[in-house]
């Protein structure tokens, strides 16, 4: 079982930055793949970025490359999305989940989800 607690939502002006961060407890070990998913009112969730231990290899969707960053956090078992020229686009709860060994852009084949952070950008 792999635990993941989100943080670092908010209400934001188009422009700024904001960076979440997700904290992995429990089973979580160096194959540990973290993804990071947005889902807007009414939305399916969709893949914004993810991130494996091994070789910190990563991966982003096309709308978020060069404005997001995805990396180890500071702390153990600990991945951060920095986001900076947010967008009104950009709104929704923001999601991380877990599996095991390789990145995917699926939210059906991550096993473990965090509650998710609120991320609203205003105009």
């Amino acid at each position: 079982q792999v635990r993941l607690v989100e943080s670092g939502g908010g209400f934001v002006q188009a422009g700024s930055s904001l960076r979440l961060s997700c904290a992995a407890s429990g089973r979580a070990s160096v194959r540990t793949v973290i993804g990071w998913f947005r889902q807007g009112p009414g939305d399916k969730r969709s893949f914004v970025a993810a991130f494996a231990f091994i070789g910190s290899r990563t991966h982003y969707e096309e709308a978020v490359k060069g404005r997001f960053t995805v990396s180890r956090g500071s702390a153990k078992n600990t991945v951060d999305l920095q986001m900076n020229n947010l967008e009104p686009a950009d709104t929704g709860v923001y999601y991380c989940a877990a599996r095991e060994d390789s990145l995917s852009i699926l939210p059906g084949q991550y096993e473990y989800w965090g509650q998710g952070t609120q991320v609203t950008v205003s105009t």
